[in-house]
């Protein structure tokens, strides 16, 4: 699936272990998204983004802030001067699942614009 495919979806309510995205789904999912790493235990999904400024990284988290209250998914954020460390992860599965992939994705095409 494409980072556009991916990015055109919508999150869904998902609960439950048997909604959670492991082995080869998730890495085919994950070869959509560059940049996105799992994390060392597995449970989510982070990439780090480069801004000029610390204006320009406040844009970029109410961009992301914007789409993940339209989703109803909200990541977790690290920031600094020039930079934003978003954290996706689903609680109600304890792990990923299909509504982190999807809003990483809106997250990069946010910045395609």
């Amino acid at each position: 699936m494409s980072l556009s495919q991916l990015a055109s979806q919508h999150c869904t309510p998902r609960k439950g272990k048997e909604h959670a995205l492991e082995g080869a789904a998730l890495k085919d999912l994950l070869a959509a998204l560059p940049g996105w790493k799992v994390t060392d235990d597995g449970k989510a999904i982070v990439k780090d983004f480069k801004f000029p400024d610390f204006h320009h990284t406040l844009g970029f988290i109410n961009a992301v802030g914007f789409m993940a209250n339209q989703e109803d998914h909200h990541p977790d954020l690290e920031a600094g001067y020039g930079h934003c460390q978003v954290l996706w992860s689903t609680h109600d599965v304890g792990g990923l699942s299909m509504n982190d992939i999807i809003c990483a994705a809106r997250v990069d095409v946010l910045l395609e614009r």
